[in-house]
């Protein structure tokens, strides 16, 4: 990939983590996978539920900490919210059959995935979110060409009307 397959900027509150879900998710299709990394309050959850508000999800959006899925089924896909962080050993991720869970006709995130080892799907996009001074910063980058075309579509401002 090349300088094409990076997008990086600063997120000042909360707002700006929602707004950034919700323009990923206009620039998604279906079958993605997502790693989103950061420290515990980095905005992981948030960055989720700005996401799934952008693909029309209107409920509650909670971490999946003590669930490690929670799932929400949407009119087109669905998507499942991992957390993996309670995972003492990758082959957990087997024993639970999450694998069954990744599919063309579904957005994957997942949250911690360097507790699963390399048993995970290759993510398609990796979210890196750090705490900064009030806010956040971001680097999302794609690592596939699925991941390519998103950033892509994310980065191209639309049409005028």
């Amino acid at each position: 990939m090349d300088d094409t397959s990076v997008h990086c900027g600063s997120l000042p509150d909360e707002a700006a983590t929602l707004a950034l879900g919700s323009a990923l998710a206009h620039a998604l299709q279906a079958g993605v996978v997502i790693f989103l990394q950061g420290d515990l309050g980095a905005g992981k959850t948030t960055f989720s539920r700005g996401l799934l508000a952008g693909l029309g999800h209107q409920g509650r959006v909670k971490s999946p900490t003590y669930t490690l899925v929670e799932s929400y089924p949407l009119a087109e896909l669905t998507v499942h919210h991992f957390d993996l962080y309670r995972f003492a050993d990758p082959e957990e991720w087997d024993d639970a059959g999450f694998r069954d869970y990744f599919g063309q006709d579904t957005v994957c995130l997942v949250e911690w995935p360097d507790k699963a080892g390399d048993l995970l799907p290759m993510a398609d996009l990796t979210l890196e979110l750090e705490v900064s001074g009030q806010g956040r910063t971001y680097r999302l980058t794609a690592s596939t060409e699925t991941g390519q075309s998103c950033l892509t579509r994310l980065s191209t401002p639309p049409a005028a009307a």
